[in-house]
Parts: structure tokens; C-alpha cells; sequence
């Protein structure tokens, strides 16, 4: 299995098709492995002291509340510290999960103006990242433990 860590889709289509595919029924949850820079590069030129970390940490707090007037929620944000199974070249720093209400309400987020000026700390911060779709599984859910 091959992973590369990306800021934006660039396989072609990848985007549009997700985009315009309705998704699944009822709530998503992103899983969102997140690699930093070690210090914050933005696209304008800007100098500035702040590490990767920095840059995504104010995209984040500022995300974090705008994803709820979309009906989302960030319920999880923590620290890579360790792989316990398999094998990467090098582990991600962060680790976040965001709820949406469906995948439609991500996609309007994520195509607003003001998604857009809040993002430029997050391209100035990662160095890459997975985006994982993921939906409630009642089967696991529902297993009794014996």
C-alpha cells in the first residue's frame, strides 16, 4: 500500500467526483492524519517565526467554530506518539475527527469564501495529510461482548 500525504486532491477528478456524489446516508466522520511543516510556509511570502504547527493551530481554532454552523463537530484532536502495528516512513503528527451531519454539509464548508481565507494557515502549516471518510458502522456498534 502506498500512502502520500497531500495538502489538496491531485489525483484528476478525485475531488469532483466526491464532491458531486451525494455519499452516504446520514453522518460522516473525517479522519484527518495530519504531517506539519517545520516551519510555516505561506503562499503569499509572508515572513513569519511561526512553526507548521503554529499556522495550523490558528486555521484549527478557527475551523473548529465554523464547522458547527455547518452542523459539525471536532470530537477528537490528539498526538501521534507511537505506531503500535505496521509499518510508515515517518508517523503524522496529529490525529483529528470531525463530524458532519452528511457529506453534503463538508462540501459546502469546505467550497465557502470563508473556508477559503481560514485555509491559508492550514496550506502554510501541513506538509501533508490523509482525508479518510468514514460512517457508523451498527454492526461493530451492536457486537455483545461475551
Amino acid at each position: 500500500m502506498e500512502v502520500i500525504n497531500q495538502i489538496y486532491p491531485t489525483e484528476p477528478g478525485q475531488m469532483e467526483k466526491w464532491m458531486e456524489e451525494p455519499g452516504p446516508d446520514g453522518p460522516i466522520v473525517m479522519v484527518n492524519l495530519l504531517k506539519f511543516k517545520d516551519k510555516a510556509v505561506y503562499r503569499d511570502g509572508r515572513e513569519t517565526d511561526l512553526t507548521g504547527r503554529d499556522a495550523y493551530d490558528i486555521y484549527s481554532r478557527r475551523v473548529t467554530q465554523y464547522i458547527e454552523e455547518f452542523g459539525g463537530r471536532i470530537f477528537f484532536a490528539g498526538d501521534v506518539t507511537d505506531l503500535a502495528v505496521g509499518l510508515v516512513e515517518d508517523l503524522w503528527d496529529e490525529v483529528a475527527l470531525a463530524e458532519y451531519p452528511n457529506r453534503g454539509a463538508m462540501v459546502a464548508m469546505t467550497s465557502s469564501e470563508a473556508f477559503r481565507d481560514m485555509a491559508v494557515h492550514r496550506e502554510a502549516g501541513l506538509e501533508g495529510q490523509l482525508n479518510i471518510e468514514t460512517v457508523y458502522n451498527s454492526s461493530v456498534a451492536n457486537r455483545k461482548h461475551k
